[in-house]
């Protein structure tokens, strides 16, 4: 590749209008600031897939422009992938080997669910209820305007339908293989994290009265003042899970998570401000929502349970979200981290099995025995009009071969001592 307008590695903007007019002319239009629109090229430069060397050449350009810091193993690593497989991994070509490769995270969520139907079933402590606390639990026993059978299908299958269909869309088995992975491990541990909680707080419901008493008639300690309940053991049971909320933990673990994993795949925060995205996003956490004033509402739980158990849900879906997909504001957040790994092995072993001349990208990392990984952080320099990049402590094989060959093809061979890139 000939690079038409580059002296000294110096950016020309020229050159970038050539390759990307349309991008360019928009964001000057829109009053965007030179350092604001070489940083919105540069992203943009990073989701170009199919274009290598321009890629390699035009990210260089930008970091040379500005003093900031610049990843090379994110750069070799785009430079060397090859081009986005949707459709060729699906359930029935990939679907076992993905599987098999996770065995031991299905058989964790397995054993979360013992444990959360162990904690269902032990009796949670009994917290001391006095004459006086009744005040503000006598509120109506009501049954549920939510069931308890309806909060799995509205936070699993609900988010599992949108997974499917969005498999049937692009077949990648990595995307819905993860999405439900993620998923169940929000919820189970979510569900695990509640029940706990719930049986180590023992505090009483709202309608505690009326499940103690079910006649209506008070029934107290001569000496403690505590309440001496007579009604169903069962329902004096559940008198004590008020805090918190397991409705609403559960519905803000899978719906948080459908939220995330939506944000990631329409692109919501890729700074084009289009608030029909985010409105798209806030529906499932409108929908958890309403979930949790029902609770207050039907007078199951206070007003601090369904809020503790929001965030509990919150908190925990996010983590796992990003234990399996990246950022949604990242490039690569459309798709689980597994996906882009897979890319990245097979386009190491194809280079493997290829001999020296044949390496793909301009600098041949992988035949001159380089793992991208070993590429650290570059920073630019400045001293005496005189701009550079400084290396942390790299391969050897980085300072002797693939630094000389990436300069020679910006046309700055000068190489100064401790990896010091010299006139660029």
């Amino acid at each position: 590749m000939e690079y038409n307008s580059i002296d000294n590695c110096r950016y020309d903007s020229e050159y970038t209008k050539q390759l990307y007019p349309n991008q360019l002319h928009s964001q000057k239009g829109a009053g965007m600031s030179s350092r604001t629109i070489t940083t919105y090229l540069r992203a943009m430069i990073y989701q170009d897939w199919k274009k290598g060397e321009q890629l390699l050449a035009l990210s260089f350009i930008v970091v040379a422009e500005f003093p900031q810091p610049f990843s090379f193993s994110r750069l070799f690593q785009l430079v060397k992938m090859p081009d986005i497989q949707l459709g060729a991994h699906t359930v029935k070509s990939h679907g076992v080997k993905v599987a098999k490769v996770h065995m031991h995270d299905w058989i964790i969520l397995l054993l979360l669910v013992v444990i959360d139907v162990v904690l269902n079933v032990i009796e949670p402590f009994h917290r001391f209820v006095g004459e006086d606390m009744l005040t503000d639990l006598r509120f109506p026993l009501e049954g549920n305007t939510i069931p308890f059978w309806a909060v799995p299908m509205i936070a699993i299958i609900l988010p599992f339908f949108i997974f499917l269909a969005y498999y049937f869309w692009r077949r990648d088995v990595y995307d819905l293989h993860h999405a439900l992975l993620g998923l169940l491990f929000s919820v189970l541990l979510t569900g695990v994290l509640t029940d706990a909680i719930k049986d180590a707080v023992g505090r009483p419901r709202p309608d505690f009265f009326w499940r103690c008493f079910p006649n209506g008639t008070l029934v107290v300690n001569n000496v403690t003042r505590g309440v001496i309940c007579n009604g169903d053991q069962s329902v004096i049971k559940e008198g004590y899970k008020s805090f918190p909320s397991g409705h609403t933990s559960w519905s803000f673990a899978g719906l948080g998570f459908l939220a995330w994993y939506l944000s990631g795949k329409i692109k919501a925060f890729d700074r084009r401000g289009h608030v029909a995205k985010l409105c798209i996003i806030f529906l499932p956490l409108l929908l958890a929502a309403l979930v949790g004033i029902s609770r207050v509402d039907d007078y199951w739980h206070h007003w601090t349970d369904v809020f503790t158990g929001a965030l509990l849900g919150l908190v925990v879906s996010s983590v796992c979200y990003l234990q399996f997909f990246p950022p949604p504001y990242d490039p690569e957040g459309w798709g689980p981290f597994a996906y882009f790994q897979m890319l990245a092995d097979s386009a190491h072993n194809d280079e493997s099995s290829s001999n020296a001349n044949n390496c793909l990208g301009p600098l041949g990392v992988s035949c001159l025995g380089v793992r991208s990984s070993e590429i650290e952080t570059a920073y630019m320099h400045h001293s005496d009009g005189e701009r550079g990049i400084g290396l942390r402590e790299t391969n050897p094989m980085l300072d002797e071969n693939i630094l000389p060959l990436f300069l020679q093809s910006l046309e700055c061979p000068e190489i100064g001592s401790k990896g010091f890139l010299k006139h660029c």
